[in-house]
């Protein structure tokens, strides 16, 4: 619920009943898709069998390609090639875009240059190219360490990442009225460092025990072993954490008056106060 599919629906439809209508029903529809890979797992167990899947270039990222070329032959195969092939792009693209325009606009020209920039237009076009290539980097280096993960494990770890620095916020914007600015931010960069630590100091990162047939550790780093986290994935922990801290940065905000007044959150959104104060800064 905290994915780019769900939150792009807030800004598609006109009032807050039809956003609601809206992720509700993108969410069952998505729900829905995910749970077909359920389907392609089993049936590719069923169908091609585990030790060819495993043999395969790629081991369990094969099984859905070797599914099709079992059912359809070099048609689906490539059918299923072409759709993975367009999909990867359209992703890196999207998210390379939306965060390179994200850190010029939000970032660097209203957080570090507090909105003082000539021809501010032409600025954010200039950081974001650098971004881009920044984020490009850092993106080929992460591959490069997670080169032999499972795809599908390596998506779960972003969902958590999203369900854990978004979805509070998100929920308790649309459904508590004395949620505010405090709370929002105790829960986003709460969650995301809770989120990000745990996967660090997890078995992800280091510390699984090496697999005799390949001589390898299904861990990104070999051969060290600094995990304390017993979990592969920490939404368990992480997601609670979050939803923990956005209360508690709410109750404990020192704006209290404004909680008497109005629902913060709202009046931000609708009317822009408080970011006056950012630029008088």
């Amino acid at each position: 619920a905290g994915l780019p599919h769900i939150l792009m629906r807030f800004y598609t439809v006109p009032t807050a009943k039809e956003a609601r209508r809206s992720v509700t029903w993108a969410i069952w529809l998505i729900g829905i898709f995910y749970l077909f890979t359920l389907v392609l797992g089993y049936g590719a167990g069923a169908i091609v069998g585990p030790d060819a899947i495993k043999k395969a270039p790629g081991a369990a990222n094969s099984a859905a390609p070797l599914l099709a070329y079992e059912l359809g032959g070099t048609v689906l195969l490539g059918l299923i090639a072409a759709v993975a092939f367009a999909t990867i792009l359209a992703v890196v693209a999207g998210l390379t875009i939306t965060a390179s325009a994200s850190f010029a606009h939000d970032i660097y020209v209203n957080v570090i240059k507090h909105g003082q920039v000539q021809d501010e237009q032409h600025t954010e076009v200039k950081i974001a190219r650098r971004t881009a290539v920044v984020i490009g980097i850092v993106a080929i280096l992460g591959g490069i360490l997670a080169n032999g993960q499972n795809i599908a494990f390596l998506v779960a770890l972003a969902f958590a990442v999203a369900a854990s620095a978004n979805l509070p916020t998100i929920l308790y914007s649309l459904f508590w009225k004395r949620f505010n600015t405090n709370g929002a931010l105790w829960s986003i960069y709460g969650g995301l460092a809770i989120t990000l630590v745990l996967i660090v100091f997890s078995p992800v990162v280091s510390g699984k025990p090496v697999d005799p047939a390949t001589g390898r550790s299904n861990s990104m780093l070999q051969g060290v072993d600094f995990h304390w986290f017993p979990l592969d994935n920490p939404g368990l922990v992480s997601i609670p954490a979050s939803f923990l801290l956005g209360y508690l940065g709410t109750v404990l905000s020192k704006d209290k008056a404004n909680k008497e007044k109005y629902a913060e959150m709202e009046v931000r959104s609708l009317t822009g106060a408080g970011a006056e104060k950012a630029v008088a800064h």
